[in-house]
């Protein structure tokens, strides 16, 4: 019995391919529109956690920015990993000196290096490897040396691979290359702006150069990731107890910030979700407009399955399965669709996008919710019709021309 309605709905929809198709259309492009969104979703979450993970989701971001005249001396920043050892490995103050002066190699301007004074802890902290000579030393901080290290960019575009032991320029200044950093972005197209254009110097050095007598940003590195509340919370108890205020400083995670960052992702994606879906609905009105249509067209049809003693079920079943039968072909289509604009996605991408690697992911859970919700919206806009044409009066039916 089951067969026979779905082998008949199969065979009402396909006697009218047109209408049949622009009925789906709707549900086609909203499927396709949700597979997509989510995927897209997908891709910009995993790309985030990717490029935090590159960065350290272990790390603690300090701020200070002192309290009238009062400030904290880098030696006191110093000592929290003594203060708090089974919450922080180590600590490096960060000084942006990109905006300085122009970074120059040979007569070449690059504008969009990261141009930045650390300490000797900072590339572990960031999960750097170095791939040729060495990182900073606790000497060239000490001495305020004139010495750098550079992201494999620079080393690859600027020297052609052979930056050990070169010079570079900073303004007037001139940086002895100590070091080379190995690369962290796979694609080298994408990695001028990304963490491998990048130039860190001694933190004093760059104190000197610009006449600062303090710092205001630092990067921690924490033991262990799942603690980092009662890191954050120990870390700034003892910046109010050195500043005697709560409002001279700012201490964060990076995985707080990458929750928050989910968070957004999330909240966007379910309201292109809710956008998409629109035409889903859309499609479902389409449906049942449809369905009553056909429901008029076949009136003596039905009248005669009524006289012939067709019941109110077999009736309802067989109509709603054909509208049902109808989404169900439209989320098909649909998958299809949204594979296929996700994969030319994911070709076109990286034309548009710059030191990220952004790809349009497609989830088996949206797929099948998207198909599900297709074949619900089927069932549920075709019920209407469906009722009416199983309480059709058979005399009536028959009558009609």
């Amino acid at each position: 019995m089951i067969i026979e309605t779905f082998r008949q709905a199969i065979q009402n929809v396909w006697s009218n391919k047109l209408r049949t198709f622009l009925t789906m259309l709707g549900i086609i492009i909203g499927v396709m529109a949700v597979i997509v969104i989510v995927g897209l979703g997908n891709g910009m979450t995993k790309s985030m956690r990717d490029s935090f993970s590159a960065l350290g989701t272990n790390t603690l971001s300090i701020q200070v920015w002192g309290h009238g005249s009062r400030t904290v001396p880098v030696e006191e920043i110093y000592k929290l990993p003594q203060e708090f050892p089974d919450l922080l490995q180590s600590v490096s103050p960060q000084i942006d000196y990109s905006g300085s002066g122009s970074l120059k190699i040979g007569t070449t301007t690059y504008r969009w290096s990261t141009v930045s004074g650390v300490d000797e802890n900072y590339t572990s902290i960031k999960n750097y490897t170095i791939a040729q000579g060495r990182g900073l030393q606790y000497m060239d901080i000490k001495d305020n040396k004139q010495v750098c290290i550079i992201g494999d960019y620079l080393n690859r575009v600027g020297y052609g691979g052979n930056g050990l032991g070169q010079t570079l320029k900073i303004g007037a200044d001139k940086f002895r290359i100590v070091g080379v950093l190995a690369p962290k972005v796979s694609n080298a197209e994408m990695q001028q702006g990304s963490d491998d254009d990048c130039v860190y110097l001694p933190y004093t050095t760059v104190m000197r150069l610009t006449s600062q007598s303090s710092v205001s940003n630092y990067t921690a590195i924490m033991m262990d990731e799942s603690r980092a509340d009662e890191a954050k919370t120990g870390v700034e108890n003892q910046l109010k107890e050195l500043l005697g205020t709560e409002d001279g400083y700012y201490v964060y995670s990076a995985s707080e910030w990458l929750e928050e960052m989910n968070n957004m992702i999330n909240m966007v994606i379910v309201v292109l979700t809710g956008i998409a879906s629109i035409s889903l609905l859309v499609g479902g009105i389409g449906i049942m407009n449809i369905m009553l249509v056909s429901v008029t067209e076949r009136t003596r049809e039905i009248g005669i399955r009524k006289a012939l003693g067709a019941k109110e079920r077999t009736i309802l079943s067989q109509f709603v399965v054909e509208a049902a039968t109808t989404s169900a072909l439209g989320g098909v289509l649909g998958i299809a669709l949204g594979y296929a604009v996700s994969m030319a996605a994911n070709k076109l991408l990286p034309m548009f996008t710059s030191g990220t690697d952004i790809t349009v992911s497609p989830s088996f859970n949206s797929i099948a919710v998207a198909f599900g919700i297709s074949v619900g919206i089927g069932v549920l806009f075709g019920y209407l019709p469906a009722r009416r044409a199983a309480r059709l009066n058979p005399i009536e039916a028959l009558r009609y021309d």
